[in-house]
């Protein structure tokens, strides 16, 4: 499998001016990180989010610099000691580092714009939060930037604390929060016992070496290196939100503030598949096959039951929760298929599966950053998360109501967005890597496909049904009746993501040539004006031509819609949706439920959603009606047949551990004198 390689990369910066460039940008982060902290702690509110919000912004654009600087090949290492009896935390990050501290950075400078405004006069105004804030974005640029075992653990501790405090920023005012928050807290220490386990397996494979370059000598194929991959790799999945261990995601993602649900989708769930690249590219490259067919198992099952999950969903961020553990399958899918085609001597396709995946994270993290920020932006206006009491919203909000706009084209994968041109490169990988002879590999590609294309299917069908009850038609609500768009600076972040989206979707090339940069592969020409040409299969996808033939279809259906309209004159009728009846009424419309009920049909068994219709009849007479009452619940089937009977068996353990603490110091002393025995015994 192509490598991303760790030394290559210093011996660019042979002059001083990329060096100088990284100190600066490491001494404006770290500058802007004491702003962040100092103005959260002593500034007045009045002023507080907007000093916070700035600084952290100028510290996402360090990241971005830092970044930037290591993909054209500065040397970015630095040592930080401790006081701990541990060696100093080495960051030295290579070309894929590189490449996600971008990412994040971008994701940083949008989401602390936008909390600038939405903080305001909110629970994530209190210094507190804003503290965490910073040291939760200071913790996603540091991960990527780690070279050794005992950095990234201490690293990925510090993102777990300060994201579990932002989620449980508003647990007074709402108590779906503390639930939320307590199952974030646990999977995040699931996710965080299970890389240490697996580290530890690497590092006693290695005769006790922490760094990154000894671990990537043990073998891939003995059992302390396939043990270390599954430890390793469910521990990844845990953060990502990879099905089953998703369970966290769409309960944290609506309890946190709406830029800090933008950050947690768009960034730190990437730093799991940034776990994973890490494992299969470097610290145990060249793996069997069958890890590469566990990894586009997990990521096809995730995206498949993402999606649908998403497309039943009638709460706008559980709905993008959802499709975020959609996007993030496919990214383990490509990963997964990369890893196979190597071990199957297909290089060059996946090379191509490699960059995709790239794609697919810088496409997801625009999109899911502008949808978080508009969802933000429609429930600071309205109090509503709830599709059927939205309505609307994009004569009420036009910059709210483009931004989702855009970012739903990107979530169907859509011309001319991000979202296509990564799925494109996506599906260039998987057709082409069908290869003759190899059984598995032509079995996995095929369906691999077949997963890809239903998801986007369902995906257009989630996203057309949530801009269009949301924002189209008439208000179901007189909160969305009387919504008003939002401040300048909401809008200021929302349209960074928005134009993030199409730029990436009209000029891929610059963003397709760095992810081949990042993971080391020659696989990619973007020279030809920003388009993208898959060097190996001579495929070229040209999106600025494209969009160019859409602005003229666009111009020449106006101008015939404008003939046409002096021809025929404007003429008052009767309304024909009413039947007749008078106007339309908001209850005439479809509702998220209802236009979502033919896939909950299709679907029903893998939803596992329960019906209720409750009927009154009137007094005089059983025959007539006078109320019918319909409700649906979609249960996560997971949640269902794995997560609750495990609650309910620890809860049931620790019931019946608890006669062990009955306060008598005489079963305390009798316990710690067979607690002495047992461990004399195992010492013998």
């Amino acid at each position: 499998m192509p490598t991303s390689t760790r030394g290559d990369h210093r011996n660019a910066a042979d002059g001083d001016g990329a060096v100088t460039a990284v100190a600066i940008f490491l001494v404006v982060g770290g500058a802007m990180f004491a702003v962040a902290l100092l103005a959260a702690w002593f500034a007045t509110p009045a002023i507080r989010s907007a000093l916070c919000g700035s600084a952290v912004a100028l510290l996402g654009c360090a990241g971005v610099g830092v970044g930037a600087a290591t993909l054209a090949g500065a040397q970015t290492q630095v040592a930080v000691g401790l006081s701990l009896p541990l060696p100093p935390m080495v960051f030295d990050p290579d070309p894929l580092g590189g490449f996600f501290m971008v990412v994040i950075g971008l994701v940083a400078v949008a989401t602390a714009v936008f909390g600038i405004g939405y903080a305001r006069g909110s629970a994530a105004e209190s210094p507190l939060m804003w503290t965490s804030f910073a040291v939760l974005v200071l913790a996603l640029l540091a991960v990527p930037a780690c070279a050794d075992a005992v950095s990234f653990l201490l690293c990925w501790e510090l993102m777990a604390l300060a994201s579990t405090a932002l989620v449980f920023a508003d647990h007074r005012g709402r108590a779906e929060v503390l639930s939320a928050g307590i199952w974030f807290t646990v999977m995040a220490h699931v996710s965080f016992l299970l890389l240490l386990l697996g580290f530890a397996v690497l590092v006693g494979a290695a005769d006790g070496d922490t760094a990154f370059g000894a671990l990537s000598e043990v073998a891939p194929d003995s059992v302390a290196g396939a043990s270390a991959f599954v430890l390793l790799s469910l521990g990844f999945a845990a953060k990502a939100g990879i099905v089953p261990l998703h369970v966290w995601l769409p309960r944290a993602h609506p309890a946190a503030p709406s830029h800090v649900s933008a950050l947690m989708s768009a960034a730190l769930v990437k730093l799991g598949v940034f776990g994973v690249l890490v494992l299969v590219l470097r610290l145990l490259p060249g793996g069997p096959a069958w890890e590469g067919v566990a990894l586009m198992v997990a990521g096809g099952l995730s995206a498949l039951f993402g999606v649908l999950q998403a497309s039943v969903a009638a709460d706008l961020k559980r709905l993008l929760a959802f499709s975020t553990t959609e996007n993030v399958g496919l990214m383990f899918l490509a990963v997964g298929a990369a890893s196979l085609l190597t071990a199957s001597g297909a290089d060059a396709v996946a090379g191509v599966a490699l960059v995709a995946c790239l794609l697919l994270v810088v496409a997801h993290a625009a999109l899911k950053t502008a949808a978080f920020l508009a969802a933000g932006s429609v429930h600071h206006s309205t109090g509503e998360r709830d599709l059927d009491r939205l309505g609307g919203l994009g004569r009420l909000m036009p910059v709210t109501a483009a931004t989702f706009g855009i970012a739903a084209l990107a979530a169907a994968a859509l011309p001319v967005t991000a979202g296509f041109v990564a799925e494109w490169s996506l599906f260039q990988a998987l057709i082409h890597g069908a290869i003759p002879g190899d059984g598995l590999v032509s079995v996995a590609m095929p369906i691999a496909v077949a997963v890809v294309a239903l998801t986007t299917g369902i995906a257009l069908l989630t996203f057309v049904k949530a801009f269009g009850i949301a924002f189209l038609a008439r208000p179901r609500s007189p909160a969305a009746a009387t919504a008003r768009e939002s401040g300048l600076t909401m809008r200021a972040g929302m349209m960074i993501a928005a134009a993030a989206v199409l730029v990436v979707g009209v000029l891929p090339g610059f963003v397709a040539s760095a992810a081949a940069t990042a993971v080391a592969v020659p696989v990619v020409d973007g020279s030809a004006a920003g388009g993208l040409m898959l060097v190996p299969f001579n495929a070229l996808l040209a999106p600025a031509a494209l969009t160019a033939l859409l602005v003229v279809l666009t111009l020449v259906v106006i101008g015939w819609q404008m003939v046409a309209a002096r021809r025929a004159p404007r003429r008052e009728v009767e309304l024909v949706w009413a039947c007749g009846a008078g106007s339309l009424t908001p209850r005439m419309q479809y509702t998220a439920t209802s236009y979502a009920e033919p896939l909950t049909r299709v679907f029903d068994d893998a939803l596992a959603q329960t019906r209720d219709v409750e009927v009154t009849h009137a007094d005089e007479s059983r025959y007539l009606i006078s109320r019918v009452r319909f409700s649906q619940q979609v249960d996560d089937v997971f949640e269902t047949l794995l997560y609750r009977p495990a609650v309910r068996l620890f809860n049931r353990i620790g019931l019946v551990g608890g006669w062990l603490q009955n306060g008598s110091i005489h079963r305390y002393l009798i316990f710690s004198f067979i607690g002495l025995l047992l461990v004399l015994a195992v010492s013998r």
